[in-house]
């Protein structure tokens, strides 16, 4: 197939690309910057600064991994404001194609498997958390609503559609262990708050396959929760975490600390979901790594 990847080359999109180029696939990549992302990317690969660029290549699926990264400033309202558009911008770009393309003759993909996050839930304390969830209204819930509504406009025009709702995903080399792993090297790892929030997480092979099998499986559509089927509180998270790298974590982080330093976004840290992959695996789908120590034996050797 043809592959369209927004976010091609991130963290977790890389490795989907080379996965999808194994696997024969032809891989399009959107990226503001061609050239300097070439040397990531399977040899051969289609990059273009836009994604109405491909509008005379058309992809047969897409997959939706572009966005500006959460953590990475205070939420001011300006920050508020980039965080929505880097998501929903390229994602309604994405339906105009899907749009451009049956308006022209052409048949539009066959299925999107749009990114969202594990923040659609909000807060929701100890209680065990499922597709089905009712979701907690905070900015992270708004913004992750605002991408799932906009990615399902595409089914409008025949496209079948995927919410892959991802938790913390792990792996070496970047995502939520790049800042984690220093100071966890050093001894000077601990808990955030009292360490009951828990904090859903998934290893990165497991996610690529996820992608794989959501685009691979017709009859599956909707949201579907994007984590390992065993998530666990902060508290075990720095626990498991300091045993693997064979040191201590006892230098726990005030919430008040959290707060004072990144404001609203503290929220990330210090509240979390007991979020479980229920549709992933009724559907069939098996993970490599189901537990914590699992994943974190495989990333850390």
């Amino acid at each position: 197939m043809r592959v369209l990847i927004t976010g091609g080359s991130g963290f977790v999109g890389q490795r989907l690309c080379q996965h999808l180029a194994e696997a024969g696939h032809r891989l399009l990549v959107v990226s503001r910057d061609p050239e300097a992302v070439r040397s990531r990317l399977p040899e051969g690969t289609d990059i273009r600064r836009s994604v109405l660029d491909f509008v005379d290549t058309p992809p047969e699926a897409i997959v939706n991994l572009a966005g500006e990264s959460i953590a990475a400033k205070r939420w001011s309202d300006d920050q508020k404001k980039q965080l929505i558009d880097s998501r929903v911008t390229i994602t309604r770009d994405l339906v105009i194609l899907c749009e451009q393309l049956k308006a022209s003759g052409n048949r539009p993909p066959q299925v999107m498997v749009s990114a969202s996050a594990m923040g659609y839930y909000g807060d929701q304390g100890d209680r065990e958390v499922s597709e089905q969830t009712p979701p907690h209204d905070e900015f992270a819930h708004r913004l992750c609503k605002r991408w799932e509504d906009t990615a399902r406009e595409a089914e409008a025009f025949g496209t079948r559609v995927v919410l892959l709702r991802i938790g913390l995903v792990l792996d070496a080399g970047g995502g939520s262990l790049q800042k984690m792993l220093p100071p966890f090297k050093l001894g000077l790892g601990g808990r955030f708050g009292d360490g009951k929030q828990f904090m859903p997480w998934v290893h990165r092979e497991d996610l690529v396959r996820a992608i794989l099998f959501l685009l691979d499986n017709p009859e599956l559509e909707g949201p579907f929760n994007g984590s390992a089927p065993r998530p666990v509180t902060n508290a075990e998270f720095s626990r498991t975490l300091a045993k693997a790298l064979k040191r201590p974590a006892i230098f726990p982080v005030p919430a008040f600390v959290l707060e004072t330093a990144f404001g609203e976004m503290s929220r990330l840290l210090l509240t979390g979901a007991d979020m479980r992959p229920k549709r992933l695996q009724e559907a069939g789908f098996q993970f490599q790594f189901e537990t914590l120590e699992a994943a974190l034996a495989d990333i850390v050797k």
